[in-house]
């Protein structure tokens, strides 16, 4: 089993904005407008410089064009809908938004196949949201590959049972938990897993002070520590940077890279930034627009394929 890959799926937007059907309990999330520019070319500019960085470093980049034939204003974040496994499986999920399940095309895995990639299985959990519950990827579920846990912060967007029953399917451990933030002075659950806590090959980076509850706490931090990562803790200030957003992919001669935001890296100190240097380079880019109006950052643009190749 790998925890990384340098194959990844990004969608390049078509009809970028703020979502208002996300908006909802997505506190990262800031209406307003950007300065005298179209959103989604404001957003594909940012997409666009991302993608050349990590080309550049040798990850494949498998850049799918959105549709501009639906209302998809958050199709950048592919991570949210479909996952991609080593055993050839593929995962689909229910989406809390409307309008976030058109995002959900069978093209996408259409274009994985026609570019070398196999896919055996597809498991499909969509018609959960009949019963209005949701499960959004690899946004809910922060996945420790090797030691086959599920790390998985409770929320509106996050359903237990529904995680213990993808954690039965894929042969997970599911450390469950959930992450709270201030709003409004007021303790409110995080959106998703992947904004709070990012799990690398040797390391893992977590806002530790998100999770109240100090027993669900320290067994996210045992269970961390007992696999052999060293747990490199960041401020609730940072975590709303996006500095738990990120992503370790693998580029030319096998060297790991972590992705992340201009804003997340910004916010790191030094001790932070040198002890993630330990094991990897650092690769960042400027998101701000993203970030201000989709509500995600570097790790949610990213949807990495495990699946074996024909």
């Amino acid at each position: 089993m790998k925890q990384v890959t340098n194959a990844i799926v990004m969608i390049r937007p078509m009809c970028f904005r703020s979502n208002e059907q996300t908006a909802v309990n997505n506190y990262y999330q800031k209406q307003g407008q950007v300065i005298a520019m179209d959103l989604t070319a404001k957003a594909q500019y940012e997409f666009d410089a991302l993608v050349n960085i990590l080309k550049e470093k040798g990850v494949q980049v498998i850049v799918i064009q959105d549709t501009p034939d639906a209302d998809t204003p958050d199709a950048i974040f592919p991570n949210n809908w479909i996952s991609f496994h080593e055993n050839g499986d593929v995962g689909i999920y229910p989406m809390f938004a409307i309008n976030r399940r058109n995002e959900r095309r069978p093209e996408v895995l259409e274009e994985i196949e026609a570019i070398g990639f196999t896919i055996e299985n597809v498991v499909d959990y969509t018609t959960a949201e009949d019963q209005e519950v949701f499960l959004e990827g690899t946004g809910s579920i922060v996945l420790d590959r090797v030691h086959r846990k599920a790390y998985c912060a409770i929320s509106p967007r996050t359903n237990e049972e529904l995680c213990i029953e993808f954690c039965e399917d894929f042969e997970y451990t599911p450390v469950l938990f959930t992450a709270y933030q201030t709003v409004a002075d007021k303790r409110l659950p995080i959106y998703h897993t992947n904004v709070m806590m990012g799990v690398a090959e040797t390391f893992a980076i977590i806002c530790a002070e998100s999770i109240d509850d100090k027993k669900e706490r320290k067994n996210v931090l045992t269970h961390l520590k007992q696999d052999g990562k060293e747990v490199i803790i960041i401020s609730e200030v940072q975590m709303l940077h996006f500095a738990g957003n990120v992503l370790q992919v693998v580029g030319f001669d096998e060297k790991r890279y972590l992705v992340m935001s201009s804003a997340a890296y910004y916010s790191l100190h030094k001790g932070q930034l040198q002890a993630i240097r330990k094991h990897c380079e650092i690769v960042h880019s400027d998101l701000s627009t993203i970030e201000t109006l989709g509500g995600g950052s570097a790790r949610c643009m990213i949807a990495e394929v495990f699946l074996p190749r024909i």
